[in-house]
């Protein structure tokens, strides 16, 4: 009981950080600290553990014998402490409770709405946080416990990561009226042609829809690049530029008059839409019923048409 007495929880959570990054900088991210205070952190961590934790190698931090054997009993520790605080059973109808959720704006955009509608009419003492970031940055709230759900396309997870497919999801391409034929769409070389939109949180990073033209040996001029679903279609409307995105984040009963949509010129995958959370929050009976709330609310998703 001594030694527990001198551990800081937070510490706990800066070496597991610090253990899965291997590196100060994307820790402090991760924590939402600042390097100078992870750093400390790293040091309070060395003498408490006899150890230096990380070591420089080949111009970056590795983890010692010692660290590696610490990286699984510390998950099974963070585990069992969130299973103490959290409830063994739920009542939606009584619960009062704030549950905090990573997405993009088309994630708000698709499923925030009916999942409102079930929170509202199942559990209205429950309350939504919603916070955003790159796909990167979601996945290190649910480490970091910053988050209790993400909500996104997520190809590649961590085995302390459980991932469920929501809904799949197609892509669409929208333009104003005046620079589309009378009827249907553009041929791949018009389309070609043509200065693109792109929405991303993080441009640079791959996309289904360059990928898929990486494949036919073709590539797009982008033309503006942004992160926000909403406004993509007001910044098409009155120019030449083509967005190409995913269906359900454009609501066919209120487009844009002098927009139209048509088909893309070539295949593009469809990709899974998930929520993803930590395994530690699996038994969470509260956190059980936010993934079925979930999966209730993009229920409408469904619908979209393809």
């Amino acid at each position: 009981m001594d030694d527990l007495r001198r551990i800081d929880l937070n510490l706990l959570l800066t070496l597991h950080a610090l253990l899965v990054e291997q590196h100060v900088s994307r820790a402090a991210i991760r924590l939402h600290r600042s390097q100078p205070a992870v750093s400390h952190a790293l040091a309070q961590l060395r003498e408490l553990f006899g150890d230096p934790l990380l070591v420089r190698r080949g111009g970056r931090l590795q983890a010692t014998a010692r660290a590696q054997a610490l990286i699984e009993p510390l998950q099974q520790a963070l585990a069992q402490l969130d299973g103490l605080i959290a409830s063994p059973g739920f009542d939606p109808g009584k619960a009062r409770r704030t549950f905090r959720l990573a997405m993009s704006d088309y994630g708000a955009r698709v499923v925030l709405p009916g999942l409102m509608k079930v929170l509202r009419q199942e559990a209205p003492g429950i309350d939504l946080v919603v916070i955003q970031g790159s796909r990167e940055a979601m996945l290190g709230h649910l480490f970091d416990g910053e988050a209790d759900l993400a909500l996104g396309v997520f190809p590649q997870l961590s085995a302390e990561l459980r991932v469920e497919t929501l809904f799949e999801e197609r892509f669409t391409c929208v333009a104003d009226r005046s620079v589309l034929p009378a009827r249907g769409g553009l041929g791949l070389e018009d389309w070609l042609a043509r200065p693109h939109v792109l929405v991303a949180v993080r441009p640079g990073i791959d996309n289904e829809i360059d990928l898929a033209l990486e494949g036919i040996g073709a590539r797009r001029r982008v033309a503006l690049a942004l992160p926000h679903w909403a406004a993509a279609q007001e910044v098409v409307a009155g120019t030449d530029l083509i967005l190409t995105v995913a269906r359900r984040s454009l609501d066919s009963g209120k487009l844009d008059p002098r927009l139209r949509r048509f088909e893309p010129p070539l295949p593009i995958k469809a990709f899974a839409f998930q929520q993803a959370w930590h395994q530690r929050r699996n038994g969470d009976a509260a956190h059980q019923w936010l993934r079925q709330a979930c999966r209730s609310g993009g229920a409408t998703s469904r619908l979209a048409p393809r």
